[in-house]
């Protein structure tokens, strides 16, 4: 629970959000981060130089927008080991999804890249002392069962980027399909773009990206946000692209 306090706190958060959001009390929370706030260690995007990741720093932020939109999608950060390590799952139904996303890896931080074939898919991964460092929304448990808020510096590059990072998302938890209607014994086909996720932050941060390009959408469900009017799709279609 301390490690998680001190993550918000990373993200910018202060005391009393951070309460809130974890339900502590507020005193708990000042005790843990200001009383006897952690140590210094590398990998700290709080406190290590090398972590203070903006738009400047990074190689290419477009990059960085599409690899965090797949990693809130399908990726998965795992601190636990010496060096933490990176993994995003792709179906092996997009091998051109694969590559991207590896590409995307290296461009950001990456050295190497390892492929770690499961059933149906594969684990696209890489290991780096500051993959945590620039993606603060990690944290135990399932992303729908823990807030997920942007930091500054992050939200400064997805302004710039939005496309990159709708690219992202709709390549993990997202798909472009022919919806069929039949009108009047006619029937009518007509693409759409359908993004389902359980997290209620992430899909916020979808709906923001999505008004940033001025591309309509709509909820179907609470869980499932659909943008089907023609010029939204051809809007989309030029940010997005084919997964494979």
């Amino acid at each position: 629970m301390r490690a998680r306090v001190r993550a918000l706190r990373a993200q910018g958060l202060n005391i009393r959000s951070v309460a809130r959001a974890l339900s502590l009390p507020y005193t708990t929370v000042w005790h843990w981060c200001v009383d006897r706030p952690q140590p210094a260690v590398l990998g700290s995007a709080a406190r290590c130089f090398r972590c203070r990741w903006d738009q400047e720093q990074l190689s290419d932020p477009a990059a960085y927008a599409y690899l965090l939109g797949l990693y809130l999608g399908d990726g998965h950060l795992v601190t636990t080991a010496r060096v933490p390590v990176l993994r995003i799952y792709c179906s092996d139904s997009w091998p051109n999804l694969i590559d991207l996303c590896e590409r995307a890896m290296k461009e950001v931080l990456a050295s190497s890249v390892q492929r770690v074939q499961k059933k149906g898919c594969v684990g696209v991964q890489s290991y780096g002392k500051h993959w945590p460092c620039l993606l603060p929304q990690h944290g135990p448990g399932k992303k729908h069962e823990r807030p997920i808020v942007l930091a500054d510096w992050q939200r400064q590059i997805l302004k710039a980027h939005p496309g990159s990072f709708l690219r992202g998302l709709f390549h993990s938890d997202g798909c472009r399909v022919s919806n069929r209607v039949t009108v009047r014994g006619k029937e009518y086909v007509y693409p759409r773009y359908m993004f389902t996720n359980e997290s209620t932050d992430i899909m916020e941060l979808c709906q923001w990206a999505l008004d940033l390009l001025d591309i309509a959408w709509k909820m179907n469900r609470r869980n499932c946000l659909s943008v089907a009017r023609r010029g939204a799709v051809a809007a989309l279609d030029r940010h997005v692209g084919p997964k494979s």
